[in-house]
């Protein structure tokens, strides 16, 4: 970034009026140059992005010396402080900026180009998560801009491998800014959910936990030989066969308090057979009809069972040999209080094939519950009800995973509250054409601006 722009943004960043709407057109133009980072694993664009936001913070009155880098490989995170007028403890801010890859070809529309049309952003990222990024960017500008100073010590985490392996996660959490910190607001989960056919508020959500993140390889050899003499043990029917007993298998039904509080409170804001089947569940985890409704709702199995899903096949070497090997990936996001043995000895009785060789990738680790802090759902409420007055604010259990549990296991109780609101139809994270309603986007940013003023006890100096 030239002298000449960067003395541009500060005067934009300084001169600007207080208030949310003086950020918005800021928020719309990092917007559209970070969802143009192709910041997916092997694309090496963390470090191009890292150093873009790094030259819009420090244009807007940032301090070098509270701007630090973190590199892991190829992987370029950030960490960047608002120092408080007190001493104590630091609360920690996160959101990631690198995403899963996306291929133009597959999509409608370019994946890395920030696309308004319809009521929506599209393009790579603009969900999960660099409308977190944007949200976390522009509340440390406003902070500048409105002359702002917390009274503790606030820090902003920009990971750059949330979506990988989280080297760059933990490095953050043992920072010296950050390991201390006395809890974190992580941009990359937690929001609303909006009734799919009038679009009406139903509930908002505070993750403050999540499952266990663990994948498997499933992998079949054999001496192959030609394709003119076909053998019985053919490497990829095996597999194929493999993967149908982990398709059919059902892992048992779990609940807890948290996610019998979190359906609960859903059921009670959804209309029809799922809100009663969430109802009944909530009531009586044992209840077969109920369970079985759920089974057919993406969004809310996981948060009953342990579920695996088969993601990625490789198999055979050339077109006109027997092959001699295939391997199939499997992904479990396994309930909390499982160990990730276990999991995968249930996958090798269902398979019952000891030519079926499982490994298990990495080191799958659980994380702590964040046992909800009076002060922090406090301030998420308020916040919430700012733009949505009345909505019930309930803490749950995250299907998926995030960053969040590298905290948690860090010490650093974490709680996920993004501001976002949208429909269950509307979350195309990881998948085509991913997008986020412009009306969300920017109830984002003001949701993680008043959550870093109030929590951060910020004043004017």
């Amino acid at each position: 970034m030239s002298r000449q722009i960067l003395a541009m943004v500060a005067t934009m960043a300084l001169a600007a009026p207080a208030g949310a709407e003086a950020i918005d057109g800021k928020a719309r133009e990092i917007y559209a140059k970070v969802v143009g980072f192709r910041t997916a694993a092997g694309q090496n664009q963390t470090g191009a992005m890292q150093a873009y936001l790094a030259g819009v913070l420090k244009a807007g009155g940032v301090p070098e010396a509270d701007i630090a880098t973190l590199d892991v490989g190829e992987a370029r995170a950030m960490v960047v402080r608002l120092p408080g007028l007190k001493p104590g403890r630091p609360i920690l801010f996160s959101a990631h900026m690198d995403v899963v890859d996306a291929r133009p070809e597959d999509w409608l529309k370019d994946p890395f180009t920030l696309i308004e049309e319809g009521g929506n952003f599209y393009g790579r990222g603009t969900l999960d998560d660099k409308a977190g990024v944007v949200a976390l960017a522009t509340t440390i500008l406003r902070f500048k801009a409105e002359r702002l100073q917390p009274a503790r010590t606030l820090v902003f985490g920009f990971v750059a491998d949330e979506e990988t392996n989280m080297k760059t996660t933990q490095a953050i959490a043992a920072h010296p800014w950050v390991k201390d910190a006395e809890f974190a607001i992580n941009a990359d989960a937690g929001g609303g959910l909006l009734d799919e056919t009038t679009g009406t508020e139903l509930i908002y959500l505070i993750q403050g936990a999540e499952k266990t993140y663990a994948t498997f390889d499933l992998t079949v050899t054999n001496p192959g030989g030609h394709s003119s003499r076909p053998r019985d043990d053919n490497a990829i029917y095996q597999l194929a066969h493999a993967l149908l007993k982990v398709e059919a298998y059902r892992f048992p039904v779990m609940a807890n308090s948290l996610t019998r509080a979190y359906l609960g409170a859903v059921g009670q804001a959804q209309t029809g057979p799922l809100g009663e089947a969430l109802r009944r569940f909530a009531a009586d985890p044992t209840d077969a009809a109920a369970i079985e409704t759920l089974r057919g709702a993406p969004e809310f199995v996981g948060t009953t069972r342990t579920t695996c899903v088969a993601t990625m096949l490789d198999g055979g070497h050339a077109e006109n040999a027997l092959p001699q090997k295939a391997k199939g990936t499997i992904n479990c996001r396994i309930f909390p209080g499982v160990a990730p043995e276990t999991v995968r000895d249930a996958l090798a009785a269902a398979i019952a094939d000891p030519a079926v060789v499982i490994t298990t990738r990495d080191k799958p680790a659980a994380s702590p519950v964040s046992e909800m802090r009076p002060d922090v759902v406090a301030a998420i409420t308020r916040a919430v009800h700012a733009k949505h007055p009345g909505v019930p604010v309930v803490p749950y259990l995250e299907s998926g995973g995030t960053d969040g549990k590298v905290y948690r296991t860090a010490g650093i109780p974490t709680f996920a509250s993004s501001g976002l609101f949208a429909k269950p139809s509307e979350m195309f994270a990881h998948g085509l054409n991913e997008r986020l309603p412009v009306t969300a986007f920017y109830e984002g940013l003001e949701h993680m601006y008043q959550l870093a003023v109030e929590l951060g006890g910020a004043k004017e100096n």
